[in-house]
Parts: C-alpha cells; structure tokens; sequence
C-alpha cells in the first residue's frame, strides 16, 4: 500500500508500506538523491515477514515533490521529513535503518528525536560527531583524518550530466555509478542493476538525476554530545568494501555512539546486491529482536 504525505508546505512524499499491519515498524531511509525503490524489494520483503515495513522517496527523487530550485532547504529538513512519514502512518516509535545520507540523518533522529525510535541500524556513513577514532592500539585520528572518498567515484561525480541525457546513456552511468559503490570483493551484475535502475525510471517517470540533496546546506548536523549519550540500542555495520566511508568509518561511528554494537557483512560495499540481502536483513532483524541473538556479546535493552 502506498500513499502520499504532506512533509512541509509545498512538499508532498510518496510512501509504501509492507508487511503485517500490526508487526514493529521499520523505517528505512535511502540515500542522497535515491528513491524508495533504492531499497530492493526483495531485501524489503525479508524485513517485511517480521516487520511493518515503511519506506519512502526523499524530495526531490522518485515520485516526492521536486521544487529545490523554488524551496530550498537544509539536509537538517530531510530528517524532519522522516519524522513526517512516521506521523503519517500512525508510527509513535519505530526502528530506523539509515544509508549512506540516510544514515546521517537517522543519527539526527538518535539526537532529535530519540523517543521515536526503537532502534537504528546505520549502513555507509559517517558519525555526525568530533570525536576523534581511536585505533586499537589506543592512539586518535582525527576526524579530518580518516579515509576518504574512492578517487574513482569523485572523478565520476565530477562528470557533468546533461539536463536531458540519452535514457540509455543514462543507464550506462547509473551502471557504471554502482560498480564502482558495490566495491571490489563482491560480483557485479551489471543486468540485475541495470533492471533495477528501469524500475526507479519508471516509478519516478522520468531519467534525470537531480542534485538537490549535494547542494543542500549541510551545516548544523554536528551531534557529538547527544550521540555520546543517546539511549536509543544503535547497530552499525561494517562494509569492507566499502567506497564512500571505508573502515574505520564504521569503527569510529561505532565509537562515537553510546552503546552501539558493529557487525560485519562480508564483501559489502556502498550498495545493496543480492549476495548481501540475506546477511544485512538477518544482522537487523536480530537487532530488532525479531530473530534470535547471533552476537556472542549481551544485548544492550
């Protein structure tokens, strides 16, 4: 089932929900400039046998409002439209899983908004946080320190798109655009995404790519206090093929929020393939309490 929900004046966010209508909410929040159908259905599904399942596009992606250039607004705004979707459908408390942008601005709701939450997931991303990561062997790195961004993927963005590119040229760079996220320990399929990216096409109605959320102001998101005592049980995972935010990323991120507990998915990078649907949905649905403890840590309650 889906429906349309009015985030801010002006701003209009299509959203679907699946699974049991009286099972424990799960929001999960795509990143930058991606739509709803960012998350796979078939990955959606194994969340939805224990879930109530909520996901959503983002202005300014999918079949949302698209009126950046008219209104715009601050990443900051992005999380409040998340807390939109929940009132929306009726959600007083969720569990949320964030990726990439969507795991910061999951982080914004561990700080802002820690009574909607039953819990977080975060996936590809960075700690809204100062605090320095520190190595085992109990020495900092700075923040600005760590590792940055695959050379190859800020060459690719760094590319100018046309206004109206070519429908199957853009294919050809939404492709080439996850080969590079997936990393290189796992297979590419390059037919499973190109069908992948057909379907976000044609849910969204169009093949442009906007650029709002790069554009947006970033500034304000710092919430190093608020993650450092946040109540709310946290699970980062760690990809180690991962592009964007490669380890230690998620070790700092992990560090940086009280409690939080890290898993590692093998082979996953910045993407969601099918080899890593099983192994991600069964680390969040033990999480959420939803399968039995894998972790041979105690649970934080």
């Amino acid at each position: 089932m889906h429906q349309y929900v009015d985030a801010a004046p002006g701003i209009r966010l299509w959203a679907q929900e699946r699974g049991p209508a009286d099972a424990p909410p799960l929001l999960l929040i795509m990143g930058a400039q991606a739509c709803a159908l960012g998350w796979p259905d078939e990955f959606v599904d194994l969340l939805a046998v224990h879930h109530r399942v909520i996901r959503y596009d983002h202005r300014d992606t999918g079949r949302s409002t698209w009126a950046y250039d008219e209104r715009p607004y601050p990443v900051t705004a992005l999380a409040e439209d998340a807390v939109a979707v929940l009132d929306a459908f009726g959600a007083d408390r969720a569990h949320v899983v964030g990726m990439s942008l969507g795991g910061m601005l999951t982080q914004l709701l561990l700080a802002d908004h820690p009574g909607r939450l039953l819990g977080a997931t975060l996936i590809g991303t960075q700690a809204l946080s100062s605090v320095p990561y520190r190595r085992p062997d109990g020495s900092a790195v700075p923040v600005g320190e760590l590792p940055g961004i695959d050379p190859r993927l800020l060459e690719l963005w760094a590319r100018p798109v046309p206004d109206d590119p070519d429908p199957e040229a853009e294919l050809d760079r939404r492709v080439e655009h996850w080969r590079l996220l997936g990393g290189e320990q796992l297979p590419f399929d390059a037919a499973y995404t190109r069908q992948l990216e057909r379907r976000i096409i044609a849910h969204t109605g169009h093949h442009r790519t906007s650029t709002a959320h790069a554009r947006a102001d970033s500034s304000g998101m710092d919430r190093t206090e608020r993650l450092a005592r946040t109540e709310v049980p946290t699970l980062v995972v760690s990809a180690p093929a991962e592009p964007v935010f490669p380890p230690p990323h998620p070790q700092h991120l992990a560090q940086a929020i009280r409690g939080a507990r890290l898993v590692e998915i093998p082979g996953m990078g910045h993407a969601l393939p099918r080899a890593v649907h099983a192994p991600l949905a069964a680390a969040i649905l033990e999480h959420t309490g939803a399968l039995p403890s894998l972790a041979a840590a105690p649970r934080r309650t």
